[in-house]
């Protein structure tokens, strides 16, 4: 009995783990199939290109889609339609976002890109804190998942057995390939789920009740530099590559901010001295758009100091498409001599009629 016992107990086991064996295989085989983070492969039976989650997502994409072009910044790039550069500049263009923006990270991107691909063109929003940001990817250090950043296949099992994954994103992805209306365009756009108004802005600005002292112009020098050589050996790795750089229109709180942190010298330094690092390059275009009156001063455009409505956007792509607002060699000194001055009216006049509606931050 005792034998017979055993020999139950041994089948049992071993179709157990078979079926165990069979279960984890038909998972992992349905996430390699459907793949939603792209890791593997581009979308594979019809399904659409699905990119709402940009930490996951963009970094797989980079990798595995089909473009020639790219869209690069950080959350003010992700509202960009990419049929407006597309049709504009006869191109195919992804976006590559990185929340905050900062070059490194961004530069990050771009070499993931270039691993497998020629880009005809990068349409890169540079941020003014990216100048002074660190210049070191910050990734890892983020907590985004580095098992789909590496080429470390062995470390997939958290991708291939993870179950918001499984019932989640794959359930997602065929939903809105199949049912839904979703366009590959507006991948990571945010901007259907906010509201763009002056309330908004405001409510969500809330001011240093101190004014720092302003800092020297060259405070951030040091980081200046070096993302100005990370951006520089871009350019000159890639000289196939038009880059066309351009500095999005942030609302006047931004300004405000800067003047009461004490770095908006600085930050107005760093801009300027990047662009006359850029502009000798043969492979670059540089548009400024912060001067804007009729749009930074008008805080019906944002939803805070920075994040501005899908229309200014728009506005801003169509600009480029047709060569407006470009800095050159003869005009970029003028343009940020006049763009402090006016960074100052907006701080000391334009600011005024909104003093009473600010909250202040006294601890």
């Amino acid at each position: 009995m005792s034998d017979k016992n055993n020999s139950t107990s041994q089948k049992f086991i071993k179709q157990f783990a078979k079926r165990t064996l069979l279960f984890m295989f038909l998972i992992a085989a349905a996430v390699i199939l459907i793949d939603p983070f792209f890791h593997y492969h581009k979308p594979w039976f019809g399904l659409k290109e699905v990119l709402t989650d940009k930490e996951y997502q963009c970094i797989g994409s980079l990798r595995t889609f089909d473009y020639d072009s790219l869209i690069v910044g950080s959350s003010v790039a992700e509202n960009y339609y990419n049929g407006w550069f597309g049709d504009g500049f006869d191109c195919t263009p992804i976006k590559a976002i990185r929340s905050y923006g900062a070059t490194a990270d961004l530069c990050y991107l771009l070499d993931a890109a270039y691993e497998e691909h020629d880009l005809k063109y990068v349409f890169y929003s540079m941020d003014t804190s990216a100048l002074a940001a660190e210049p070191v990817p910050t990734y890892e250090l983020t907590g985004c998942p580095m098992y789909l950043y590496n080429k470390n296949y062995f470390d997939d099992v958290e991708y291939l057995y993870n179950k918001g994954v499984l019932f989640e994103k794959i359930p997602y992805m065929i939903a809105n390939s199949l049912i839904g209306d979703y366009d590959s365009n507006n991948s990571y756009n945010w901007a259907q789920w906010k509201e763009f108004n002056q309330d908004m802005a405001l409510g969500l600005y809330i001011r240093t009740a101190e004014i720092a002292p302003m800092k020297e112009e060259d405070y951030y020098q040091d980081m200046l530099d070096a993302n100005i050589r990370l951006m520089e050996k871009q350019i000159e790795s890639h000289p196939e590559t038009e880059f066309k750089i351009f500095f999005p229109a942030y609302s006047m709180l931004f300004w405000d901010n800067l003047y009461r942190t004490g770095d908006l010298e600085a930050y107005l330094y760093n801009m300027e001295q990047a662009v006359a690092a850029f502009l000798p390059y043969s492979n670059v275009e540089i548009y400024y758009f912060q001067d804007e009156r009729s749009i930074v001063t008008n805080l019906e455009n944002y939803m805070d100091t920075l994040h501005f409505s899908p229309e200014i956007n728009q506005y801003m792509a169509e600009q480029i498409i047709a060569g407006n607002h470009r800095l050159t060699e003869e005009n970029y000194r003028q343009t940020f001599s006049d763009m402090k001055d006016f960074a100052y009216e907006m701080v000391h006049e334009l600011m005024l009629p909104y003093e009473d509606k600010i909250k202040v931050d006294y601890t």
